[in-house]
């Protein structure tokens, strides 16, 4: 085959939307995760705090911290990773705090996503993007 300006420009085309598809595929992964937890209902801003650094230096072991008063479960995602579902935080009514700490694994910079059910049905909803020089799932 010879490569000319024309086949070099629709492999570059080609390239750059192979690049974008798996973008869209997590993304989608992250939203049927959301609608699967919450059933598609409303989610308020406020009552749910997440704590992650802004900066990891290494992907493999990003410390997050969620805190949620008087929640009934917490929903942990890492949006950009293949399998978003990090953790799932389920509480009792004997629970003395509703606040869970871990380390994930991000594959590259993106966001981390908390989403808190609450004993009254209500949802709530906090996220903040980690930008990660290492990638930590195989990256």
């Amino acid at each position: 085959m010879k490569l000319t300006r024309r086949n070099a420009m629709v492999m570059g085309a080609g390239a750059f939307v192979a690049l974008g598809l798996p973008l869209r595929a997590s993304a989608s992964l992250a939203d049927d995760a959301i609608a699967a937890f919450t059933g598609g209902a409303e989610m308020a801003d406020s009552g749910i705090t997440l704590t992650a650094p802004e900066i990891a230096e290494n992907g493999n072991t990003v410390p997050v911290e969620v805190s949620a008063p008087g929640a009934a479960e917490i929903l942990v995602l890492a949006t950009g990773n293949p399998t978003p579902a990090v953790a799932t935080f389920k509480f009792g009514t004997l629970a003395a705090s509703q606040t869970a700490s871990t380390r994930i694994r991000l594959a590259g910079t993106q966001d981390v996503v908390a989403i808190a059910k609450m004993p009254d049905g209500s949802f709530a909803k906090a996220s903040s993007t980690v930008k990660v020089t290492i990638g930590g799932c195989g990256g």
